[in-house]
């Protein structure tokens, strides 16, 4: 073989293809990215070309300030949820204590006008209690106007007939029971009249009666006008004691005021009234069934 012979080289041959390699590192925080080339001709090498681009790193503080932002955005929108929850609350409060307000002055403003419409009933009654007792005292004077007349009239004629007549025998009179003059009289003969009816609860006759129903209707013969139950007429006139009863005067049994029974004082201790369903419309002595006080509206 020729010593100029052609050897060939143990290099290996360029690539006749463009090749690139990148190379990546991080250094001081900073990321480099480096590209490099090599040539297409055999003959002659490109010159390699880097390009280094510096991107921001993801520190803990920013982590930390990216939370803290977080917390305080929540924070702030439950704050304004909060404030509006509140808000509600306070202004359903607002209302609600403004119709509890206006329900509370309606019931004051019903309350007072009951109180004084029932005010003026019982003046209303009262006044028509003290007409009714001075119309009664009217009368009382009257019937003793005339019975002081009728007597000094009937004392003149008998003087006159004694003188006329004094040869003749004295007649002598018996003695009567009186059960008293005008309308107590009135009351007393009535309720003689119904002695023997019947005693139903509630009744006011003309066949059968209760206790107050009974004394009801014999003092509206005369015009009067009773409470019907036997509480109120218990304390309907005048207070008398038991030891000074006159006929007309109704009895009563139980405390003035939350009497039980009543009837009506006839004299000589008698009264009548309407009992119970087993006895009816009785008279009776008051040894019998003593009574507790007495009224007197005549």
């Amino acid at each position: 073989m020729s010593q100029t012979a052609h050897i060939p080289s143990h290099r290996k041959p360029r690539r006749s293809a463009s090749s690139r390699a990148l190379r990546a590192g991080v250094t001081g925080g900073i990321l480099t990215l480096t590209v490099a080339g090599t040539a297409v001709s055999a003959s002659a090498a490109e010159p390699t070309a880097e390009t280094t681009q510096e991107l921001p790193t993801l520190t803990a503080d920013l982590a930390l300030n990216t939370v803290q932002s977080a917390d305080a955005t929540q924070q702030a929108a439950f704050s304004y949820q909060l404030q509006d929850q509140q808000e509600q609350a306070a202004g359903k409060a607002k209302s609600e204590a403004k119709k509890a307000k206006t329900e509370a002055e309606r019931k004051a403003k019903e309350a007072k006008e009951r109180a004084e419409r029932a005010a003026a009933k019982r003046a209303a009654a009262a006044e028509k209690a003290r007409e009714q007792r001075a119309s009664r005292t009217a009368e009382r004077t009257t019937l003793s106007t005339t019975s002081t007349a009728s007597t000094s009239s009937t004392s003149g004629n008998s003087s006159d007939a004694s003188s006329s007549d004094a040869s003749s025998t004295p007649q002598t009179e018996a003695p009567s029971t009186s059960t008293g003059g005008g309308n107590a009289a009135t009351v007393v003969n009535f309720v003689k009249s119904q002695v023997g009816k019947a005693y139903v609860s509630g009744a006011m006759g003309p066949s059968s009666y209760d206790c107050s129903g009974l004394t009801s209707v014999a003092f509206r013969q005369v015009g009067v006008t009773l409470p019907r139950v036997s509480q109120d007429q218990s304390t309907f006139g005048t207070q008398v004691s038991l030891s000074n009863l006159q006929p007309g005067d109704i009895l009563y049994w139980g405390s003035a005021g939350s009497a039980y029974h009543v009837a009506v004082y006839i004299g000589d201790g008698q009264f009548v009234g309407a009992q119970n369903s087993g006895t009816g419309v009785v008279q009776r002595s008051m040894s019998y069934d003593m009574p507790t006080g007495a009224v007197r509206v005549l």
